[in-house]
């Protein structure tokens, strides 16, 4: 119906439309309690399976009566100081004034003709962080970058253009060498990159979670011998697990000595690039090739808000397709901007603004201000856990991320131990107290604090650490007795 389109004639219904929507979610902000409900997929698949989508309801406030119901209600809330689990972060305000925007203008930021202003403010978003990274402007250097959907494909892209920069054309002997905590998208691309099964080699990582330098020098001399090509080497600064950064200058150097691509998914680590306490942390970063970052995590923007960054803006050429409806070559030579020309996407949404209005609000000092907040949490965290005994924790953080375990106080197998531990996950998770993650440490169960919420404090975490010894000390009661 075309009463329900976006134009000059309903604008007040769209006035009316976005503010009942805004002050439904304000709503449910502010009278959020704790960071989930709890509930199942078993009780809460009944709903859907009762919405007959081919019968609209015909008004916005059913519609979004109903929503309450199927999301809102259930909803796994960020801005939560307990939700404490994965990479995911509450967003500043700004940020969500330019969704309200960007979605209503709809600008599609794969060409000229549908974007203008849109297009130049991503190129200066770009340079902006080609400059904070150490690579210059492209008009002082020629580094680059496009915008992209999250760090998967941002380092899909790298890795493409890496390939198609290596001295060879025989995928067969291409290899990749990332940290043994790299991110899996690693692997992921090189799969889609059509690259041999054995293609990714993983470097060993020191007790920091850090890669080894020196095996890596093992490993890209073993396949020079062998007559393999070392297409790239994937540092991170920031794994998911740890928060580990790799040490980067000795890794640019090795990149150096056998003409290797450097690239560095700073996906999570990106946020020290506005930190005015640790940008030290990046150090080594300008020598790189391409650089992932995600400003949907430590720069506190709505998903999706991704970039990728190169120091040789020409090497984006490998995602260049000209379209004759869209994008010809004449307009390249006519030096129309065309933001196609580099991305691996086509239609795209104008998730820029949403950085750019951030930063026109708050400057990138409000930003880092944030990220070092979450940072020294991370570091005050880290000294409640050393000094538990009911707690094991695996590594100092570098960043925001914390990885431990609880320990019974009597002896026990580490079969139960782990056990004790993804109960105490899943039982934390059903009642919707706190929301924490999990991953393994040399093959056994251990939980995460990822914080990236500033509103979290020092009483949450503690909180939550007896929540989790309760619940464990709890599943270890039980397996006595049926033991007995």
């Amino acid at each position: 119906m075309r009463s329900h389109l976006l134009n000059d004639t309903t604008a007040e219904r769209y006035r009316r439309t976005a503010t009942a929507a805004v002050e439904r979610v304000a709503d449910k902000l502010a009278a959020t309690d704790r960071p989930f409900t709890g509930i199942t997929p078993e009780q809460l698949a009944p709903r859907f399976d009762a919405i007959d989508l081919d019968r609209p309801l015909g008004d916005i406030t059913s519609a979004l009566d109903e929503l309450e119901s199927v999301y809102l209600r259930d909803a796994v809330y960020f801005h939560h100081p307990r939700y404490l689990a994965h990479l995911n972060c509450p967003v500043v305000i700004p940020a969500v004034a330019a969704e309200a925007v960007l979605s209503a203008v709809n600008s599609s930021l794969d060409t000229w003709d549908q974007s203008a202003g849109a297009t130049l403010i991503e190129r200066r978003l770009v340079d902006w962080t080609t400059a904070r990274i150490g690579f210059g402007t492209n008009a002082e250097t020629g580094a680059d970058g496009v915008f992209t959907s999250g760090g998967s494909q941002s380092n899909l892209q790298a890795l493409l253009l890496a390939r198609e920069e290596a001295k060879t054309t025989d995928s067969a002997k291409l290899r990749v060498f990332a940290s043994e905590c790299g991110h899996f998208s690693v692997q992921k691309s090189a799969k889609l990159l059509g690259l041999s099964p054995e293609a990714v080699i993983a470097i060993p990582c020191d007790g920091d979670k850090r890669m080894q330098t020196v095996a890596l020098a093992r490993e890209l001399a073993r396949c020079a011998k062998e007559g393999l090509v070392p297409m790239a080497v994937v540092a991170t600064a920031g794994t998911t697990d740890f928060g580990s950064i790799d040490p980067l200058p000795e890794i640019a150097e090795l990149c150096e000595l056998y003409g290797t691509w450097m690239h560095v998914d700073a996906a999570y680590g990106c946020g020290l690039l506005a930190s005015r306490s640790r940008p030290h942390l990046l150090d080594g970063i300008e020598k790189a090739d391409s650089v992932t970052v995600d400003y949907h995590k430590s720069f506190f923007q709505p998903v999706s808000s991704s970039a990728l960054l190169v120091r040789d803006g020409a090497t984006l050429r490998h995602a260049t397709y000209h379209a004759d409806y869209l994008n010809p070559r004449r307009m390249a030579e006519e030096r129309i901007p065309n933001q196609v020309d580099k991305s691996l996407q086509t239609t795209r949404r104008f998730d820029a603004l949403k950085l750019w209005m951030t930063l026109r609000t708050m400057g990138a000092d409000g930003v880092g201000e944030l990220f070092d907040e979450v940072c020294d949490l991370a570091a005050d965290g880290w000294q409640l856990l050393a000094g538990d005994p009911r707690y094991d924790v695996v590594v100092q953080p570098t960043l925001s991320t914390l990885v431990f375990r609880y320990i019974p106080a009597d002896v026990t197998s580490p079969a139960v131990i782990d056990r004790a531990n993804l109960y105490a996950r899943k039982a934390l998770f059903a009642s919707g107290d706190a929301v924490v993650a999990g991953t393994k440490v040399g093959g056994k169960h251990y939980l995460k604090f990822t914080l990236l919420n500033p509103e979290t404090t020092l009483t949450d975490i503690a909180a939550v650490l007896d929540l989790i010894a309760g619940h464990a000390e709890q599943y270890l009661g039980e397996s006595l007795v049926h033991a007995s």
